[in-house]
């Protein structure tokens, strides 16, 4: 090699990962990923969020300590989980921000603000969030609440291309990671409360180009998509859906989340979400199973076509969504070794199927569960409890409920114990018809009666558990109980470690045995999965710190900017405190407009718009504490012409009028005279 060759190939070596094309991270990299590396959503394709590194491990993780940590400007929930590659840590924020570090020292390298429009927070039934990147040849990757996948240069944010994957008109969100596969970027969508209609799409990673789509509903117009689902769709699918208000909205099933690729079989696994509206009687006419809804579905990633699915909750009627985190995995099952996929579903069974078919190996519930009692493993379907489908307008109390026995928060799977780790939590819900249903474009339409959000009973109390799963023995090995049920994802360690936090603490347990071996105060509740990698020979942890999701279960949690926290051994940094919450005060109704406005109609308004976001256990401002409801004309500003757009609070002229606005508001004042519910969220607009 002459003296010129050598230069160029050293500066291919040394230069950014731009520089010279093909470096940076690929399929090779992301398949036999180095143990310091986190290169993709769950660490490696499989998405078993284990780390080989051990230098953290039970006999040292006593002495871990912050080493280094970031405050964010937002200060909704925080979903991400950072990637690590090459020195620089990437994660996300809410409002699809975008942020990169150096993974060594913490030092700011470069952010991104893709300006999403304050009100298409609107569109997001669980909160502005996001949940990270994916990288690929020297490329990082964002999906917007807004529906743009956005392609920035790894090294310095700069955007190389931006491309709209939904219609802006519809109330599409993207709250998921994309996943870079074979030269694609891979991204779903959210919206099935509204309801959308949902699909995967897959872009070329060079170009934004769209290379397939796959829907996950039929047309409701019955006409071809030109999709590589079409096939698939005539055949199967558009059979199992009758005549109802699905037509109007497109039916759901939006794959929000859990997006899998295995090279092992060759096959992308695509979890789907719940179909819409929610009651099938409303939805269908209580009739066929609704394809794919609620679903696992296999394609190929060059084409997007269709190989298998499993449907895990026919003919949904409990907001059941399949896009819980999906893992691939060998596990040694009667005698040999077979190649599966694992998900611990929302409906409360832990699923294994064969990975290359899609035949059911195994399905066992690991919490309570009412709504069935079995699945047959001759037919892979449920086996209904008597009663489980609501009818009639009476109230049938469910567990799960519509958050589910394990949600979108990550679990992890660790090869040298044989165990999933399932952040796993107990919730009861009420289920009844509605007395009448009328479909409302851009807005939930749910088909549920108003017990569903205010139950005529009181419900047993909540839980979480940290369930530690032999998926051969279908059983639990340990199990660790909280009080919270809403809490973070779970990372797994060489070193015999899970990481996983409740509450304020972050918690490192023995993989084994579930004992607590070390705890860190974060100062706020994280929900996000912590991941690990190493730099110059030392093992660090890193985390997003902030509280958010579905609506309701804030549970008084006050809202606090966003933070990343990054651990390694003997570090001693001691972040700064968390200033105290600013909560909402009793309004001084004696400067309050009176109103004349109907406060039963005001009443049915808000538990149709508003209590998502707004409750006594959301994420935002509770109203009845809000000043805005004593002047009729600074609340109508707001709450018709969108005076607070920017702050995420979209305008409602669309769905109501004057005299609508004013009953609203007579409610809110009415509900403003009662004593103020405990523990209220503070009163802020964050971005």
């Amino acid at each position: 090699m002459n003296r010129m060759l050598r230069w160029a190939a050293v500066l291919c070596i040394a230069l950014s990962v731009t520089a010279c094309g093909k470096a940076g991270v690929d399929a090779k990299r992301i398949e036999a990923a180095k143990a310091s590396d986190w290169l993709t959503y769950g660490r490696t394709y499989d998405e078993q969020r284990f780390s080989p590194l051990d230098q953290v491990n039970k006999d040292t993780v006593g002495r871990l300590g912050v080493a280094w940590w970031a405050s964010f400007d937002t200060d909704r929930g925080q979903e991400a989980t950072p990637l690590v590659a090459d020195g620089i840590l990437y994660t996300t924020t809410t409002w699809s921000k975008v942020f990169a570090f150096d993974a060594k020292s913490g030092k700011p390298l470069w952010s991104y603000d893709p300006e999403v429009p304050g009100e298409k927070g609107f569109n997001a039934c669980c909160d502005v969030v996001n949940r990270g990147v994916a990288l690929w040849k020297g490329r990082a990757y964002v999906g917007t609440l807004d529906g743009r996948l956005i392609a920035l240069d790894a090294k310095t944010g700069k955007v190389a291309w931006t491309v709209q994957t939904t219609d802006p008109k519809l109330p599409y969100t993207i709250t998921g990671a994309p996943r870079a596969i074979k030269g694609k970027i891979l991204i779903g969508n959210g919206g099935a409360e509204y309801p959308v209609r949902g699909y995967v799409s897959a872009y070329d990673a060079d170009t934004g180009k769209l290379d397939w789509r796959f829907q996950m509903t039929p047309n409701p117009t019955g006409a071809p998509d030109g999709a590589a689902s079409d096939k698939i769709m005539k055949d199967v699918a558009s059979k199992t859906w009758s005549d109802g208000a699905w037509k109007e909205g497109g039916g759901g099933a939006t794959p929000w989340d859990a997006i899998t690729y295995d090279p092992k079989t060759d096959l992308v696994y695509v979890g789907t979400g719940n179909a819409g509206p929610w009651n099938s009687k409303v939805r269908s006419g209580g009739k066929g199973d609704n394809l794919f809804a609620a679903s696992i579905v296999a394609l190929r990633p060059d084409t997007g076509e269709y190989v298998w699915h499993y449907q895990t909750t026919p003919r949904d009627d409990w907001d059941f969504d399949a896009v819980q985190h999906l893992m691939v995995a060998d596990l040694p099952i009667g005698g040999k070794t077979q190649h599966v996929v694992m998900q611990a579903n929302k409906n409360g069974f832990f699923y294994v199927l064969d990975a290359a078919t899609g035949k059911l190996v195994s399905a066992d519930k690991f919490v309570l569960t009412t709504w069935a009692d079995k699945v047959d493993l001759a037919t892979g379907r449920p086996v209904e409890a008597a009663g489980a489908r609501y009818e009639n307008g009476k109230e049938q109390e469910q567990t799960p409920g519509a958050l589910g026995g394990h949600n979108w928060q990550p679990m992890a799977f660790s090869p040298k114990e044989g165990l999933v780790f399932i952040p796993a939590q107990t919730l009861y819900m009420d289920y009844a018809d509605p007395k009448e249903f009328k479909f409302i474009p851009g807005a939930w339409n749910l088909g549920l009666g108003p017990a569903t959000l205010s139950p005529s009973h009181a419900q047993p109390a909540p839980f979480g558990q940290l369930i530690a799963w032999d998926p051969v023995a279908k059983t639990a090995r340990w199990k660790a109980d909280f009080a919270e049920p809403w809490r973070s994802g779970v990372l797994a360690t060489a070193g015999g470690l899970v990481f996983h936090a409740a509450g304020h603490k972050f918690i490192a347990f023995d993989a084994a045995t579930g004992k607590a071996l070390w705890s860190y105060d974060t100062g706020a509740a994280p929900i996000a999965a912590s991941s690990t990698y190493s730099i110059d020979g030392d093992q660090y942890v890193a985390l997003m710190v902030g509280f958010g999701g579905a609506g309701g279960m804030g549970g008084g949690e006050p809202r606090r900017k966003g933070r990343l926290l990054v651990f390694k051994l003997d570090a001693k940094v001691v972040p700064t405190p968390f200033p105290a919450p600013i909560v909402q005060p009793p309004l001084d109704l004696a400067t309050a407009t009176p109103s004349k406005g109907d406060v039963t109609k005001g009443a049915a308004l808000s538990q149709q718009f508003c209590v998502t976001c707004h409750g006594a256990g959301g994420y935002l401002p509770v109203l009845a504490r809000s000043p805005v409801i004593l002047d009729p004309v600074g609340f109508k500003a707001i709450v018709l012409e969108g005076a607070k757009k920017p702050h995420g609070m979209a305008p409602f002229r669309r769905f109501f009028d004057e005299t609508s606005a004013e009953d609203l508001r007579a409610y809110l004042l009415s509900e403003a005279a009662k004593p103020p519910p405990t523990g209220a969220p503070q009163m802020t607009h964050g971005r």
